[in-house]
């Protein structure tokens, strides 16, 4: 069942606030969504924030205004396009999250037509697309739109006109006069992937997922690139007719098939709740394998004389919902799996998936964390497994689904060496106190070329280094060119103008680009020593850690000075560095570790001469923030959350990335979610990031 909203000691005037505050942030990503193409939250916490301003209404039911967010469809169109006004309203479904809410549809619709017997429904697959309207007259068509806000949509017959899916002209016969047929405009797995690698190889635009990458291709104002992008369309329901030509929604699929379009294979004709329930796992099961994106299943009243009698409420139509999959899982086909290198020589399994999208975001990869989970969930290659993403966590395999395992997958053999070209034997990493771990880590150090490059790519990362222009291509090029063997050896480059010469003359780097290349390099001479600490890519060294120590010792000087005396185990240097915040025993055995290598020691000297290491900023004491703990969440609108971070350390305070009852402060733009009603709940300061600059500009 879903959660309800808590209005327990809402006041009339706080549902109010409430009620404004949502129809604000709902109809923003109503924007980004339909009509930007650019959406910002998950459709979970779409859902969320739509069900909170339905439960309140519910409770406040006088509060209800003509501009509700329950009234609302879609979203205002473009201006590049010119409106178009449906026959019949392009209305959105209401829906369902459970099985509990399935069958309670069920009874709304036996209740509501005052029948015992089951009801025939119809289940078909939710294409997560772009609705599209085409209108056909003697059966040629004549326009296609957008949904717009349901009601008004945007004119992109052109660009419809392009997709091959879409007929011209009706095939068969039986059409009425005219007809509005509706449908979902979509992009397969395997074309949204060649669409989206050929955008990065022009370095243009890339889409998070399909859905966002077949509404931008539809809406193009050049109906030759939408013709040059693989869409594909559905056909599923329909609008204005100008005659009735169907007793049932199943029948009128078969008739749109026989007229020429596509339709989905998955779709079932079913009977009463049990059927509702057993097409939903059905359709769980197919999910995998389809090529395409759907996020849940639509159960449509089968008798269309049931839906006219069922009719509408508010935006939604009774007689029709939408059953959602969980957002933060999905299930799919584990192809492979790979061992992937660390800077560190950890050796982690990943998996290679048959493309889903989970939480808005498509994952083709996720960790499978080391050998003994693999073994302990049974994972093995052609498994169905589900699929987990949660937030910014890394996806992850939660576990296989046994039934649908294949009669010849086999047990998953862990390798015994790296599957770098030195096919270095693997180690177990052991504890201080002598106990084997979990990790196993590549014996070959450097001479790993996984290593050298994983550690390379640290170093220019954009919170370390953060070097332009050199990116994992570049990166690999000229490792592989034997040019970059260590840090220092990327600032060498900068000045090695017989190098650079020759990048001129091998192709794909002319003047510009070698100059720009050289820029971004010299760029980064001058670096911080939080930043410097950070790109050393010490193990257990993180950011803030690297921020820690690089304001306890000020200094690069004392920083190295330090760092000697750690790596001989000196105990006055290694309680020094204890007693900085936040540093434990683990900070402490891997910076002594590090330092200890006299490979290591030679790699730092060589960066140093290259570089001018700034002291430490110390944060200041004297602020309204200072000592306070702050999370930001949401989406920042007016600085990025590394420049809010950075800023908010500068001024003493510290940032935290999980609310608490430590936590002080909670920063939220648009799009927080879980943090957000964690801190309502402890009853922590919230501010939005106007409040929060006026705040710090004292």
């Amino acid at each position: 069942m879903r959660d309800e909203v808590n209005t327990v000691g809402f006041s009339e005037a706080m549902a109010l606030a409430e009620l404004t505050r949502l129809a604000d942030e709902i109809a923003a990503h109503d924007l980004r969504y339909h009509r930007d193409d650019a959406p910002t939250i998950s459709d979970a916490d779409y859902d969320a924030l739509k069900r909170r301003n339905a439960e309140l209404e519910a409770a406040f039911p006088h509060l209800v205004r003509e501009n509700s967010p329950s009234f609302a469809v879609g979203a205002a169109r473009a201006d590049q396009f010119s409106p178009v006004e449906h026959g019949a309203p392009m209305l959105s479904l209401d829906n369902a999250f459970s099985d509990e809410e399935a069958m309670e549809f069920d009874t709304r619709i036996r209740r509501f037509l005052r029948v015992e017997d089951e009801a025939a429904y119809t289940a078909e697959p939710k294409i997560d697309g772009l609705s599209a309207s085409l209108r056909y007259e003697n059966g040629i068509l004549v326009r296609g739109a957008t949904r717009g806000d349901g009601r008004v949509g945007e004119d992109v017959t052109e660009n419809l006109r392009t997709l091959s899916e879409i007929p011209k002209r009706l095939a068969g016969s039986g059409w009425p006069e005219v007809i509005e047929v509706r449908g979902e405009v979509y992009l397969g797995h395997a074309e949204f992937a060649a669409l989206n690698a050929a955008a990065a190889e022009a370095g243009q635009r890339t889409y998070a997922n399909p859905r966002n990458a077949a509404a931008g291709s539809l809406r193009q104002i050049d109906p030759a690139i939408t013709a040059a992008r693989p869409l594909r369309f559905f056909a599923y329901a329909w609008g204005l007719v100008s005659a009735p030509f169907a007793e049932t929604q199943w029948e009128a699929l078969q008739l749109l098939k026989a007229w020429g379009f596509a339709t989905t294979a998955e779709s079932r004709r079913v009977i009463g709740p049990k059927g509702l329930l057993d097409a939903y796992k059905a359709m769980e099961a197919a999910r995998p394998r389809l090529g395409f994106d759907i996020d849940g299943v639509v159960y449509k009243v089968d008798r269309l004389d049931w839906q006219q009698r069922l009719g509408f409420v508010s935006r939604s139509p009774r007689w029709a919902v939408a059953r959602k999959f969980p957002a933060e899982q999905a299930r799919t086909v584990l192809e492979a799996i790979d061992m992937q290198v660390g800077r560190t020589g950890a050796v982690t399994p990943v998996a290679r998936l048959n493309p889903v999208t989970v939480g808005g975001v498509v994952v083709e990869n996720a960790t499978l964390h080391n050998a003994d989970e693999i073994a302990r969930k049974d994972i093995r290659i052609g498994d169905t497994v589900i699929v987990q993403r949660a937030g910014d966590v890394i996806p992850q395999v939660v576990g296989p689904v046994l039934e649908e395992r294949p009669a010849d997958a086999q047990p998953f053999e862990y390798p015994t060496n790296c599957p770098c070209p030195l096919h270095t034997p693997l180690a177990r990493e052991t504890t201080a106190a002598g106990a084997e771990t979990v990790v196993r880590r590549c014996t070959g150090e450097f001479a790993c070329p996984f290593q050298k490059l994983a550690h390379l790519r640290h170093f220019v990362s954009r919170r370390a280094f953060d070097i332009e222009g050199l990116g994992e291509k570049q990166l690999s090029a000229f490792t592989e060119r034997g040019w970059l063997n260590e840090p220092a050896d990327i600032f060498r480059l900068a000045r090695d103008e017989a190098r650079l010469a020759e990048l001129r003359e091998a192709g794909g780097y002319g003047d510009t680009s070698v100059a720009n290349l050289r820029a971004g390099i010299e760029a980064r001479r001058a670096i911080g020593l939080d930043r410097f600490i950070y790109g050393l890519g010490i193990r257990h060294i993180g950011e803030t850690t690297a921020t820690v120590m690089a304001r306890g010792y000020g200094s690069a000087k004392a920083f190295l000075a330090a760092m000697d005396k750690v790596a001989d185990r000196d105990p006055e240097a290694m309680a020094e560095l204890d007693a900085l915040d936040q540093i434990g025993e683990a900070v402490i055995d891997a910076a002594a570790a590090y330092f200890a290598e006299d490979h290591n020691r030679a790699l730092v000297q060589a960066l140093v001469e290259q570089l001018q290491i700034q002291d430490a900023e110390q944060p200041k004491a004297d602020t309204a923030v200072a000592g306070k703990t702050v999370v930001f969440t949401g989406a920042l609108e007016r600085m990025t959350r590394d420049e809010a971070k950075a800023q908010a350390e500068a001024l003493g305070a510290k940032v935290s990335g999980s609310v608490s009852k430590r936590t002080d402060i909670v920063v939220a733009g648009p799009g927080a979610g879980t943090k957000l009603k964690t801190a309502a709940e402890l009853g922590i300061t919230v501010m939005t990031e106007d409040e929060w600059l006026a705040l710090v500009a004292g």
